[in-house]
């Protein structure tokens, strides 16, 4: 039997009191599943005394990460504080200068630093392991890694995201504005302190930006994410997507084009048919498009103690077994620096505007659209006041940068206020 595998895990909040709690509830199993004891032997966070409802007492506490990822009887540092730089970092840049593996929940960190420290870990001969960092319990990095590692990836798309994906199903299925969701799901603790990582689209970006290093060999380039999240969509919008036979998601899309990556995160209308269209609640879903396996679907809890633990664990597991990848699928020094797509690939767009209520507005309209190369595909009206109508138009394929070109034309005589686009992703 080998020596036990010695953790030091700073941060005790729902995911590492969820570790500690597996650890101690699957003793037992865990041993039989490696060969060898995993042991908790010190622990760190904020406040030594709050009661987090699991023993710790058998556990050396610091109160400092750093010190207590430099500990000579820690093995792996499990990094569970979050944050894209600060102690976190510091922490982690420590344990790897000392000598040990690193375990880490952080998206933020390693999408902002993932290059540097993958590259200081493997000159070193450690490992860093971020399973939980995306999609929760989701095993879609194990999928990445070693599942498809055959395969020549095609593209990455996802739902990863729960709390946006709770307020625009909840907007469908309550009737309620985004505003009322939003505060709902600040009321039921969804959100980060600061919301605008989840609703602005940023803590999915993040995940996107760590997805597409390992699916395409690229240094991770979170700062080329095009981002753009859900504040401005509206029951109208939600309803119109509904009657056309689509649901609006905020979705991830990352694909290597003949003009560079294409990375981006914004609301898209997909299929209602489709996994993606059906996905409902605070669930998170990756589609995986390979040359050899076609596509696959992984679905599960994105967020929550037991889910995000659980992929915790499952990097412990690997280390413990003697399991050691790159941190991006392979050797960091041969990730290639992407070139950034400067322009998404032309898809159709939904076009909600509201015009005037008089003759040859439509016609102004189309008169627009088609000067810019914008070929309207299908039209409706819904309804009119007693000055403006709705008008919802979904375009043939066209390149963004020719549909901006012709929402910044639009007749102000005509059309009142701004006018809404969202994107139509080709989903099977």
């Amino acid at each position: 039997m080998s020596d036990p595998l010695r953790l030091g895990i700073a941060g005790l909040g729902t995911v590492g009191v969820g570790v500690v709690r597996i650890i101690r509830q699957q003793a037992a199993l865990l041993e039989a599943r490696t060969g060898r004891k995993i042991a908790i032997t010190a622990v760190s966070a904020r406040s030594k005394d709050k009661d987090r409802g699991v023993p710790l007492s058998d556990y050396a506490w610091e109160d400092d990460p750093v010190a207590l990822a430099e500990r000579d009887d820690v093995d792996v540092f499990v990094e569970l504080m979050g944050g894209d730089a600060g102690p976190a970092k510091d922490a982690t840049e420590a344990a790897l200068a000392a000598g040990k593996d690193v375990v880490t929940a952080n998206k933020a960190m390693l999408a902002h630093h993932g290059q540097a420290l993958a590259e200081t870990a493997e000159s070193a001969g450690r490992v860093i392991r971020y399973e939980a960092a995306v999609a929760g319990g989701i095993p879609v990095m194990k999928a990445l890694t070693e599942g498809l590692a055959g395969n020549d990836i095609t593209r990455v798309m996802g739902v990863m995201n729960g709390t946006c994906n709770y307020i625009l199903t909840q907007m469908q299925a309550t009737r309620q504005g985004y505003n009322a969701l939003f505060a709902e799901a600040d009321k039921l603790g969804y959100l980060e302190a600061d919301p605008n990582l989840d609703v602005g689209g940023i803590d999915a970006g993040h995940k996107l930006a760590l997805l597409s290093s390992v699916a395409f060999g690229t240094q991770v380039d979170f700062d080329s994410v095009e981002l753009e999240g859900i504040q401005n969509i509206t029951l109208e919008d939600i309803d119109a997507a509904d009657d056309m036979g689509y649901r609006i998601k905020l979705l991830g899309v990352a694909q290597m084009t003949g003009r560079g990556l294409e990375q981006r995160m914004s609301p898209c209308l997909v299929p209602s048919t489709s996994p993606l269209g059906q996905l409902e609640g605070g669930t998170n879903m990756v589609v995986i498009e390979g040359d050899a396996v076609g596509q696959i679907v992984l679905r599960g809890a994105g967020a929550g103690e037991g889910p995000t633990a659980s992929a915790v664990l499952s990097d412990i597991i690997d280390i413990a077994r003697g399991l050691r990848l790159p941190t991006f699928g392979q050797p960091a020094t041969t990730l290639k620096t992407a070139r950034p797509a400067q322009a998404a690939i032309p898809a159709p767009y939904y076009i909600r505007m509201q015009l005037v209520d008089k003759p040859g507005a439509l016609a102004k309209v189309a008169a627009v659209l088609g000067d810019a190369g914008v070929s309207i595909d299908r039209m409706r009206q819904y309804g009119h006041n007693d000055t403006s109508a709705p008008v919802l138009i979904v375009t043939h394929k066209t390149p963004r940068v020719a549909l901006d070109e012709a929402l910044q034309n639009m007749d102000a005589s005509v059309v009142v206020g701004d006018p809404v686009a969202i994107r139509i992703e080709t989903v099977d």
